[in-house]
């Protein structure tokens, strides 16, 4: 029967019925988003395994073509030796670790996720780098195992001064489970990034990047005004940085008093970052042509400083395109595997599980094991 307009409760109903669809659809968009940032981390990691650090980008080529566009072996005389295309590094390995702790215990868990560190990941290390799950282990984790197993301190008196990105390849599993409450999602993967990485700048450049991960889950897109969304939170107390500035970056009048400090990182400059990369992703005068070019002006080392302008310039530019995106993110050599994993889950984020195209999930191996545990960790947002 058509609606009748002049009837109040049957436009109160059809008003009702709109608003649980629009509702649904809203909670299902991000589910979807939530399960493309964690499948696009995996898919990130699994993409570089066989091309990782070729800082000589002929050498790259001449072992692996023009354009890597799929899952790649590594070399026998590389990085990873002996694995196998669509596998995970032990970076994918702790990523699984941390969403597999926060889907069993609902939410984070500091003891149990060290208990796994301690009993299924420390146990396969001897402190060297060529050692592990996926044939490496970086400075923090190496750090950290010395610490615990060598001279037996306690959690919370580990950590190293490595200045790279491990930590944001696990806490952005924590940005996906705390997408909707920013304080939070702050207060605990700075908990988390302290267990192996002490440097301040190094935490509030990880809090960042998971803040702005949040965002887009929510569905706000990586361009020009997310930073200004970023700083209203800090303005209303809501996450833990000093700002000193008025709106709109204005300067302080005078009388206004400083802000508190206690429990602020130093500065927000680190949620900044963001839009000044979509800023350039598109300036019609600004090109990085090809893209993946964007390795050589940020930088092709580890560095987190070097890691996260690519990857905020690469999810901005391609932010409609995973398959873009994630490949550009690879094919500029280097640390390609930390920088595919964070615009992978950037870009994700952005497109939802449904726009990454199912050849780079079926690609991966035990890709519905992986799946599964991305879709229940984004159905437990819900639970926040």
């Amino acid at each position: 029967m058509p609606m009748n307009k002049n009837n109040p409760l049957q436009s109160f109903i059809h008003d009702k019925r709109a608003y649980i669809r629009e509702a649904h659809m809203s909670e299902a968009n991000i589910l979807d988003r939530s399960s493309g940032a964690i499948m696009g981390a995996f898919i990130g990691d699994a993409l570089a395994l066989g091309p990782h650090w070729y800082y000589n980008l002929h050498d790259l080529r001449r072992d692996y073509g023009e354009w890597i566009d799929t899952y790649t072996d590594p070399k026998p005389d590389r990085y990873h030796p002996g694995l196998k295309s669509g596998q995970l590094s032990q970076s994918g390995f702790i990523l699984t670790l941390m969403v597999r702790s926060l889907v069993d215990r609902s939410g984070y868990d500091s003891d149990d996720f060290c208990r796994r560190l301690d009993e299924e990941l420390f146990p396969q290390l001897d402190g060297t780098p060529v050692s592990g799950p996926g044939g490496y282990t970086s400075q923090s984790i190496r750090d950290v195992w010395r610490q615990r197993v060598q001279q037996k301190l306690p959690w919370g008196q580990t950590g190293s001064h490595a200045d790279t990105t491990e930590a944001i390849e696990r806490t952005l599993a924590i940005a996906v489970r705390y997408a909707l409450h920013p304080n939070q999602l702050a207060t605990t993967i700075t908990q988390n990034t302290l267990l192996t990485q002490l440097d301040e700048t190094v935490v509030s450049m990880t809090v960042a990047y998971g803040v702005v991960l949040s965002l887009l889950i929510q569905g706000h897109t990586l361009d020009t005004e997310l930073s200004g969304k970023l700083m209203a939170l800090v303005k209303n107390g809501q996450l833990p940085f000093h700002a000193v500035t008025r709106d709109n970056l204005q300067n302080p009048r005078p009388g206004d008093p400083d802000p508190p400090r206690a429990g602020r990182f130093a500065s927000p400059d680190a949620l900044l970052t963001p839009s000044y990369m979509a800023a350039a992703a598109t300036d019609s005068q600004i090109r990085i042509e090809p893209a993946w070019k964007v390795s050589i002006v940020y930088g092709m080392p580890c560095a987190i400083y070097h890691q996260l302008p690519a990857a905020y310039y690469l999810a901005a530019r391609f932010r409609n395109d995973f398959e873009s995106a994630v490949l550009h993110a690879v094919n500029g050599g280097g640390q390609n595997q930390a920088r595919a994993i964070l615009t992978g889950a950037l870009t994700g984020a952005q497109t939802g599980l449904s726009g990454i195209p199912r050849r780079f999930i079926d690609g991966l191996e035990n890709a519905a094991a992986l799946e599964k545990l991305a879709t229940d960790l984004a159905a437990g947002i819900e639970n926040s």
